[in-house]
């Protein structure tokens, strides 16, 4: 399992309609069973989210918790039902030992992520239930504003769009890091990523951001955050959204190599061991040389003609992940 992938992020459970389409070869999108076979894909985080009224904008609209709640639990049930029907091929990780034993015998590790945190109450309540029904990760926000913070919209520009965390969304960290839940940067505006920083006892984590300095948008990181999440000995799961990853995407191809120039950009920058992949499978528009999951030996054949060996594309692929969530879950 030397450079078998554990990734940081994708929206598969939002695009099934049905457990078994995820067992169906070259169904839709970019990420089944199959095809994740196919690329060396052994699971990662599965995200949960409760999508904007309305179409989708740079600055999309906020969700009602109500509907938040019934989209989460929606997304959640169709895991464990997608579980069922795996006959011991998914699994639901709560710990690193589930996710390391997932990875040696096959099984499709899934980790149970919240992507905005619109479903929970100010009481945390269900935080609680959640946690005992799998939850080990969650970002405060999407790319809206909640009861928590303040997400960024989407485009080019500065993370920094507004004020942090809320003095609700600072009890939200403190409940995390009670129960050891991850707390996923990506998608919070920089105001608010200071304020994690500053509260936090776990280290710092972008699950699927990508680096300011080569694309200037909202959703990337600065060098001056890059630089808190190395002091926190957090970690970066890179992006593969084309938008993020290229700031001239609109008029040509953006070739896996882009990838890679981010990857190289945070090694260089926050080190080897606080690197790894963060896809956005089924949530983004993606290197068309990548395609879908099961491109994914193009991205490590381009990360090999660069330099990085077995020992570090063990790194990058998942053992980052591992040290990570070990650091946060403990264990």
């Amino acid at each position: 399992m030397n450079d078998v992938i554990f990734d940081g992020h994708n929206d598969v459970l939002l695009r099934l309609k049905e457990p078994r389409e995820f067992f169906d070869s070259r169904g839709e999108g970019h990420l089944d069973l199959p095809r994740a076979r196919e690329g060396g894909f052994g699971g990662g985080f599965m995200a949960c989210f409760a999508p904007s009224p309305g179409e989708r904008t740079e600055s999309p609209k906020p969700v009602e918790r109500e509907a938040a709640r019934d989209s989460v639990l929606t997304l959640m049930a169709r895991l464990f039902r997608l579980v069922d029907e795996s006959e011991g091929q998914v699994r639901v990780v709560e710990d690193v030992a589930d996710i390391e034993r997932s990875l040696a015998d096959g099984t499709f590790a899934a980790l149970l992520h919240i992507e905005g945190a619109e479903a929970i109450d100010s009481e945390f309540e269900l935080l609680e239930v959640f946690y005992r029904a799998g939850l080990r990760s969650i970002g405060p926000v999407w790319s809206r504003s909640n009861i928590f913070g303040h997400g960024v919209p989407f485009g080019a520009g500065s993370p920094d769009t507004g004020p942090g965390l809320t003095p609700l969304g600072k009890e939200l960290v403190r409940a995390c890091n009670r129960l050891g839940i991850m707390i996923d940067l990506s998608h919070l505006n920089e105001r608010g990523f200071w304020d994690v920083a500053r509260l936090s006892d776990a280290p710092l984590v972008a699950s699927h951001s990508n680096a300011h300095s080569l694309c200037a948008t909202t959703r990337n990181l600065t060098d001056r955050q890059l630089d808190a999440i190395a002091e926190s000995d957090g970690m970066v799961g890179v992006n593969f959204a084309v938008q993020f990853l290229d700031p001239n995407h609109e008029t040509g191809e953006t070739p896996a190599e882009a990838i890679a120039d981010h990857i190289d950009y945070l090694v260089n920058r926050i080190g080897i061991d606080r690197v790894g992949l963060g896809s956005d499978f089924d949530g983004a528009t993606i290197p068309k040389d990548v395609g879908d999951v099961a491109g994914l030996p193009r991205l490590r054949t381009v990360l090999r003609e660069r330099g990085y060996g077995d020992a570090e594309m063990a790194r990058l692929t998942h053992r980052n992940w591992l040290r990570v969530l070990r650091r946060t879950w403990g264990g």
